[in-house]
């Protein structure tokens, strides 16, 4: 993969350099470096509002599934079945049982 040229245009705001090729001044140096990182805060806000919404995506799904499992847990009467079937094992025969 060769480096390839950016094509040169007649208007001076578009066309591109490279700062470490080039012979910039100071202020032209601060500049860039200025409008870089107002670039990378930009770009660094919409990453944030997007890792915000997923994890409040994924904590939701987390309490739905944790909420679930125990409003199905306690439904579920189990034990109390148990305890039943051990009482009825414990009582002595009788012709009704």
């Amino acid at each position: 993969m060769a480096d390839k040229e950016p094509k040169r245009s007649d208007a001076p705001f578009a066309t591109r350099i490279d700062p470490s090729k080039e012979d910039l001044s100071r202020e032209q140096l601060h500049f860039i470096k200025q409008v870089e990182l107002e670039q990378w805060k930009k770009r660094t806000q919409k990453l944030r509002t997007r890792n915000v919404l997923t994890g409040v995506a994924v904590g939701a799904l987390v309490l739905g599934i944790y909420g679930y499992t125990f409003y199905s847990v306690g439904k579920e009467r189990i034990m109390d079945e148990i305890d039943e079937e051990a009482k009825r094992a414990r009582m002595p025969k009788t012709g009704t049982n």
